[in-house]
């Protein structure tokens, strides 16, 4: 188990105004996320709203939440290791049963050896986060708290934080599950966005800045954490993600880019107006955009 801790002087307490250009309205973490990983793959869903089929990274992510959230609902002497893999089952028929198109996950899989194994692996995850700390001794605030607050012209940042903890002095602890595994060295400035992100809302809503904002990974067993002193450190980023915002809509790229670009889109979907769809869609990740130049005009894929 380790964590870190970022501590980022972040200077005034003012509240300068961000632009935002027609056609974005809201953001929130997990769409900036999609940004700075791909602004290819960020245009498709916000922009384009393309339908995606489920994937079973992202379906065990939502799994493993929907069982944190429940062990709360317990007693706290009931919060153990063992009770919150009991509780991964019953989770996981309520889930299919919402939504029924999570079927697809594991329709090829006719002796349901794969489906076993993935719901091990999301029992894994949750065992990994009793390493990281006793859920017995916690009593938290609000969980699944929905924030919003809207800038000065108009741009609405919007989320929901898994947990909100509060001491009794009033100071908040803000806690984002991640199921995947913490970014390495020179790749954080996508979870310091987030941990940002979110001590400028809640700051927003509530008058106060967090005391501690974390992201619990229980991929790899870690947990950043943010110290903010002030608000001022998160404007940066999110003002570089409504200027380029604008461009995207410019954005063009050759066949082998949108082929690289292309995660999980239904067949017969052509994203990227004017060029013919190909006929087999490879299944890349988005971080191989940085491999190729492509053509966009702003060349923000070629980062």
């Amino acid at each position: 188990m380790t964590s870190t801790t970022a501590a980022i002087d972040t200077g005034d307490t003012g509240t300068g105004a961000i632009a935002a250009p027609r056609g974005l309205e809201t953001l929130s973490p997990s769409r900036a996320s999609d940004f700075m990983t791909c602004p290819l793959l960020y245009r498709f869903r916000v922009i384009d709203r393309l339908p995606e089929r489920p994937s079973p990274a992202a379906t065990r992510g939502t799994l493993v939440h929907t069982v944190l959230d429940a062990l709360f609902d317990l007693a706290p002497a009931e919060r153990t290791e063992q009770r919150a893999a009991q509780l991964v089952a019953p989770a996981w028929d309520r889930l299919r049963a919402e939504e029924p198109e999570l079927a697809e996950l594991f329709g090829k899989d006719p002796d349901g050896t794969e489906q076993a194994d993935w719901l091990t692996g999301a029992s894994g995850l949750l065992g990994r986060y009793f390493a990281l700390e006793d859920p017995r001794r916690l009593e938290p605030a609000e969980r699944e708290l929905y924030v919003e607050t809207a800038l000065d012209d108009g741009l609405v940042l919007r989320g929901y934080v898994d947990r909100l903890d509060v001491t009794a002095d009033g100071a908040m602890r803000v806690v984002d599950y991640k199921t995947g595994t913490a970014p390495g060295v020179g790749f954080e400035a996508k979870a310091l966005f987030q941990m940002k992100f979110y001590a400028l809302v809640l700051w927003r809503v509530r008058g106060q800045v967090p005391r501690l904002p974390q992201l619990m990974y229980l991929g790899s067993g870690e947990i950043p954490r943010y110290v903010p002193r002030g608000h001022r450190g998160v404007k940066p980023a999110i003002t570089s993600i409504v200027t380029d915002h604008s461009g995207l809509r410019l954005c063009r790229h050759d066949d082998q880019h949108r082929l690289l670009c292309l995660q999980d889109w239904e067949p017969g979907v052509d994203p990227v107006e004017g060029l013919p769809a190909p006929d087999h869609r490879r299944r890349r990740t988005p971080a191989a955009c940085r491999d190729l130049t492509g053509d966009c005009e702003k060349r923000m894929c070629a980062n």
